[in-house]
């Protein structure tokens, strides 16, 4: 059984894009938070950037919410930890998000 880091979720307007900045551990147990805030941020606004400096853990679970949302929005992947990153690298998937080193660089492109 996994003890996680408690996730947090803080969001805000960036330029002209929505950041959606999370902190934590997210799997099947802990992603709804996570996943309510960027499916009401890709309803509500064309370009959402996913700060991802503070996931300390992510999954298949992290990985299906970030393609899903990138189908419904304009998503880039901003700032993520080594974790993430090999995650996404490992799967390919980032061929298909954008991400960037900040969170300033991902609003920006």
């Amino acid at each position: 059984m996994r003890i996680h880091d408690q996730a947090a979720v803080v969001q805000f307007e960036y330029g002209d894009a929505w950041v959606v900045s999370a902190r934590g551990s997210y799997d099947m147990y802990s992603i709804t938070p996570l996943a309510e805030a960027l499916d009401t941020a890709a309803e509500a606004h064309r370009k959402v950037v996913l700060d991802a400096s503070g996931i300390t853990f992510g999954d298949s679970t992290l990985l299906n919410l970030l393609i899903l949302t990138h189908h419904k929005a304009d998503l880039r992947v901003a700032a993520p930890t080594q974790q993430v990153r090999r995650l996404l690298e490992i799967t390919g998937a980032d061929t298909l998000l954008k991400v960037r080193a900040t969170v300033a660089e991902a609003a920006a492109c």
